[in-house]
């Protein structure tokens, strides 16, 4: 509201208005929001939109100022009343049947649909062994077998693996074939939004939000043009300026004889550019005095952008075929010739098509002199799981969403609690997997990943001019309406299993439940009268070990699928939790649709903790594990009369107790009428609002206000009363907390300096005494 009366008072008496929001559909629909807000004479506003934030591009926009278009409005206002309907009538059908808390969305539901089908991929995935064998010659060839009688070969065990090594023993290994080829790679395109996001990732491990959120920060500051962008074209004036800079910078060989032209996709509004620097001259080593997030970021931005008006890489290649008896054996060489736009953007170590593999020329009818053979144990792998990127890359292969929606898709089904990232990788959560199944039950259409994209492309026709938004809302929503009509009529509730496992308070059966926080037990008596009702809940924590075993590679996930139980029903892989060190329920992933379960006894212990029973700094009782919405937890075993509770770290290891808060009445807030409280948190002590939650004000304490509450500082505070209240300038110390080395220093605040800004004094606390360190030292 105050913005919306400054800009008001702002065109008050204004003869232009130029609106200059973002160049998508978002951006369209906001100015047209402005100028409706604003009012007025709508002939005095115009439209501006730069894919660049520099003079020049800026200058250019002005000189032919739009209107605002339409068409594009009505597509933006289209989706946001397709989303808004299947979130606010579908979220409470939901709530009804199945858990509270929970919600559905017409793009974000499929993107949970993708991640549910190939975790039902990977639980019904058999994983099988086999083995290969290698062959070494000596000189550092190394061959393996590959076929037997014409056949690939591939043995299922290690013993029939064994009798084939003998029988290759007896023959000769002669030289059958031998093949040499030059081979060309060409450039990678310039980037675009999903693109961005999958290379960000896999070369700088960001995940889509912080791409897009540094991303952002170098748009606004004119470093590279727009960010939310599908297509790989090239304005002529960039081009022109990239294939210069090649001349300049590398040899002639560096710089094809056409500039490199890349097909967009089919959805791709040519009128965006693709992601790339606004100025060549801007080199990445201009950037070594900024954040090294936003220097990497950039530096991949700008390699793309070089990259792709490169020449293509050249490689050798030398592919050898050896005859054994009824085996055949291949050796492959790959060397690198020239290297094109490898130069700038060099290859991924991982990618091992990338490698250099040096393999003599070796003559036809050769026989090699066989040193030894190597085998090696192998399983077949289920299929992968998605990371951020590549859930981003399928979602743009089937058509669903734009660049503008990618990141707060896949922060929305995580925010939700149906998906869970472990080692970069998504797992499906149970509630995710029963809301898919129940939503693909009863809204077929909907879920539909080509109904979802048909919808995409009817927002496109929209944008471009072609339909009429009223009249694909109008279809969308008279079938909808008997949809969910039927849906409200026809969805069954989503039912406890009953399970073998008596409860500890009432002696009834515990029965699994299913929440918007994850998968729990619950007595069965909570069905009953109030007066007879047991609420007895046993969280139950995942199987860690069987998640994040593994090393995040596909080995890890086709081993550790190995060690899951199968589901006596229906034979799909079971999911295992830890009731406590003495039982572990395995459950159908297919649950509660099967009600297959497993109740296994014996001895288990927790990821990062082995049974140890910490000790209530409170109370002197027992802390035992505990598991909750937010991760394990220690918890004293006097709850309720105490409530003490200790954190996890990520190690395994409890966190240090920590000191009750100190309410200091005389420190006042500047943002409420509420006083300071001394807390402390995870980076340390710190003064916050008594209002909190309804005032979240917080700063660090000065050393003259801990003095001043001495006799209430928990004791392993009491070095803080040695700390000096002011520097030797007397300028107020405060006190500051360093997460990287987990300690406590001090810093001065200029009095001269407006905003609190620091002296350049610092001290720290060495060998039971303060050290001033110099401002050049820090």
């Amino acid at each position: 509201d105050k913005v919306l009366r400054e800009l008001k008072k702002a065109a008050a008496g204004t003869e232009h208005i130029y609106l200059a929001t973002d160049l998508d559909r978002e951006g369209e629909a906001i100015a047209w929001h402005l100028r409706e807000a604003i009012g007025g004479a709508k002939d005095r506003y115009k439209r501006v939109t730069f894919s660049e934030i520099t003079q020049r591009a800026i200058a250019e926009s002005f000189k032919d100022p739009q209107q605002i278009n339409m068409n594009r409005v009505n597509a933006q206002q289209a989706r946001r009343f397709l989303d808004r309907v299947v979130g606010y009538m579908v979220s409470p059908l939901l709530w009804k049947k199945i858990a509270r808390g929970i919600s559905a969305g017409r793009v974000q539901s499929v993107a949970v649909k993708l991640v549910a089908q190939r975790e039902h991929e990977i639980s019904a995935f058999k994983v099988e062994e086999f083995w290969v064998l290698f062959a070494h010659y000596g000189e550092g060839i190394k061959a393996q077998v590959s076929k037997e009688n014409g056949k690939t070969f591939r043995p299922p065990n290690a013993e029939v693996c064994r009798e084939k090594m003998q029988r290759l023993q007896q023959y000769k290994h002669i030289v059958s074939a031998c093949e040499q080829k030059t081979t060309q790679v060409r450039a990678p395109a310039p980037l675009e939004t999903s693109s961005l996001q999958q290379a960000a990732s896999t070369r700088l491990g960001f995940g889509v939000k912080k791409t897009m959120t540094i991303a952002q920060r170098l748009y606004e500051a004119g470093h590279i043009t727009y960010m939310r962008t599908d297509s790989t074209s090239i304005s002529k004036e960039a081009l022109s300026a990239c294939r210069a800079f090649i001349k300049k910078t590398y040899d002639a060989p560096y710089l094809p004889a056409q500039p490199n032209i890349y097909a967009s996709s089919k959805q791709a509004q040519e009128a965006h550019e693709a992601i790339r620097p606004t100025n060549m001259l801007t080199t990445p080593q201009k950037f070594q005095d900024s954040d090294a997030s936003v220097r990497r970021l950039y530096e991949l931005i700008w390699q793309y952008f070089v990259a792709s008006q490169m020449t293509p890489a050249q490689f050798d290649l030398t592919n050898i075929t050896v005859t054994a008896g009824e085996f055949e054996l291949k050796l492959r060489g790959r060397v690198l010739r020239f290297a094109g736009y490898q130069e700038v953007l060099k290859p991924m170590s991982a990618n091992k098509d990338d490698e250099q593999i040096i393999v003599q020329e070796l003559p036809e009818g050769k026989v090699l002199d066989l040193k030894k053979l190597e085998d090696v144990q192998k399983f077949t792998k289920p299929p992968p799981r998605y990371s951020e990127s590549s859930l981003v890359r399928e979602l743009k292969k089937v058509g669903i969403g734009r660049p503008s929606t990618y990141a707060t898709t896949i922060s929305t089904i995580q925010d939700r609690g149906y998906v869970k990232s472990e080692q970069r990788r998504f797992y499906l959560q149970k509630i995710g997997d029963i809301v898919t199944k129940r939503l693909d039950e009863h809204f077929k259409k909907l879920m539909d990943v080509g109904f979802t994209a048909e919808m995409e492309e009817q927002l496109d026709a929209i944008a471009n001019g072609k339909v009429k938004w009223l009249e694909v809302l109008d279809e969308f929503y008279d079938d909808f309406r008997r949809t969910l009509h039927a849906a409200e009529e026809g969805m069954q509730p989503s039912l406890p299993t009953m399970i073998d496992l008596d409860c500890g308070k009432c002696q009834r059966k515990m029965m699994v439940r299913n929440a918007s926080t994850g998968v729990f037990l619950g007595c069965s008596g909570y069905q009953l009268s109030p007066q007879e009702r047991c609420k007895e809940t046993i969280n139950l924590i995942p199987d860690d070990e069987i998640i994040v075993a593994g090393d995040g590679n596909d080995d890890g996930e086709a081993k550790e699928l190995r060690k899951r139980h199968r589901c006596s029903a229906c034979d799909a892989a079971m999911t295992s939790y830890l009731i406590d060190k003495n039982k572990r329920l395995h459950l159908c992933s297919n649950h509660p649709d099967c009600e297959g379960f497993e109740v296994e006894h014996g001895e288990f212990k927790l990821k990062g903790y082995d049974g140890i029973v910490l000790e209530c700094e409170k109370c002197g009782s027992e802390m035992h594990l505990r598991s909750g919405r937010f991760g394990k937890f220690f918890a004293c075993t006097a709850y309720p009369t105490c409530q003490n509770t200790r954190k996890v770290l990520r190690n395994g290891e409890p966190a240090p107790p920590r000191a009750d808060p100190v309410p200091m009445p005389d420190l006042k807030c500047e943002k409420s009428d509420g006083h300071f409280v001394l807390r402390d948190g995870a980076a340390g002590i710190f003064l916050a609002s008594s209002n909190y939650p309804k005032s979240r004000e917080t700063r660090a304490p000065l050393i003259e206000e801990l003095l001043r509450y001495a006799d209430q500082l928990d004791p392993k505070f009491s070095f803080f009363l040695d700390a000096p209240p002011t520097d030797d300038k007397g300028n107020k110390t405060v006190v500051r907390f360093s997460r990287k080395t987990k300690s406590y220093y001090l810093a001065a605040i200029d009095r001269q300096r407006p905003g609190k800004q620091r002296s350049g004094w610092s001290a720290v606390w060495e060998n039971g005494r303060w050290r001033t360190i110099n401002a050049k030292q820090t």
